[in-house]
């Protein structure tokens, strides 16, 4: 009998999503393991020594025998490609870090993101914000910055959204 790999987080987050889907495209067998995001176990040492593409790699080639053999590519070229693609994606994360520091630099100058009330401009925001923060691993991003994170407090905070939610 094979053991399980076993997988640590919520199925929500995007790095254990993007396990979890490979471990699926391969036909191999996992134990999914909860840890508590908002309590901060995700932020423990033996999880943060990990290199999430590394096990991408890993189950492709330790399983090259299973399920989506082209997984990671049949040769050079096709994982040269596949390279590329990966690393257009974790542009998008450093595309978004710029993106907040003018929304830091902003939100230090106004209460909110038009003026110094709540507007359309802010309730726009709501829930692609509210799945970022709530629903990724990648929410602190957003939330460990002083003005970001105090603009959206306040506007969470809002009895509107509450009751949306």
């Amino acid at each position: 009998m094979v053991t399980p790999v076993k997988v640590y987080g919520p199925p929500m987050s995007t790095a254990v999503s993007r396990v979890l889907a490979c471990l699926y495209e391969k036909n191999v067998e996992f134990e999914l393991i909860s840890i508590n995001m908002s309590k901060g176990e995700h932020q423990k040492p033996e999880f943060l020594k990990l290199q999430i593409c590394a096990i991408y790699y890993y189950m492709c080639d330790k399983h090259t025998d299973k399920g989506n053999k082209g997984l990671y590519g049949i040769d050079p070229l096709a994982k040269a490609s596949i390279d590329q693609w990966i690393e257009a994606e974790r542009q998008i994360e450093k595309k978004l870090l710029k993106v907040l520091d003018i929304y830091e630099k902003r939100l230090g100058e106004a209460s909110f993101l038009a003026w110094d009330e709540f507007s359309l401009a802010d309730l726009f925001h709501l829930p692609n914000t509210q799945y970022f923060v709530s629903g990724t691993d990648k929410g602190n991003l957003l939330t460990s910055r002083e003005n970001v994170g105090r603009w959206w407090d306040e506007i969470s905070s809002r009895d509107l959204w509450k009751k949306v939610k």
